[in-house]
């Protein structure tokens, strides 16, 4: 299959899942020309605001390939990732992302995370949620355990 067969995938998740209920985001994951994972948006589904497509496509194929690292992986989504997403695919190693819509034409349908972009590039005082720093050294201790550790298994 091409990456464009791949991504026609994705968007076809994306179009059942209009079709059944759910948001407009489809997303599959391939290891050597083979797809190991699919993923479409449930957030209202599954009442978890972090089922967004990329993450279940995500969180399928690590179980599959049982390894939280998916090194050699290509992401294909029918939409650019929004930055959650794309944090995501940064922390499993995935190597390339291949999309179809992008985020400003999102956001004309109401899918609009471009804010949140905005936010995280503020300082942490300037955000619009609060965040309060406490406890910072005994909290440091779980990191301290962490590096004396024998037998940990780095990510």
């Amino acid at each position: 299959m091409s990456d464009e067969d791949f991504l026609r995938k994705a968007i076809e998740l994306s179009v059942n899942n209009v079709k059944n209920g759910g948001g407009p985001f489809g997303a599959v994951v391939v290891k050597d020309g083979r797809i190991v994972s699919t993923g479409f948006n449930q957030v209202v589904e599954l009442n978890d605001p972090t089922a967004h497509a990329e993450v279940m496509a995500i969180r399928k194929a690590a179980a599959n390939l049982n390894s939280f690292d998916l090194s050699g992986c290509v992401i294909y989504s029918s939409c650019e990732p929004c930055p959650m997403c794309l944090s995501a695919i940064y922390w499993a190693r995935i190597e390339k992302i291949f999309f179809g819509a992008g985020k400003e034409e999102a956001a004309r349908y109401g899918f609009d995370d471009l804010w949140i972009g905005e936010e995280l590039k503020k300082n942490i005082e300037e955000r619009a949620i609060p965040m309060v720093r406490l406890l910072s050294g005994e909290a440091l201790k779980a990191f301290e355990d962490w590096k004396d550790k024998e037998d940990k298994q780095p990510y």
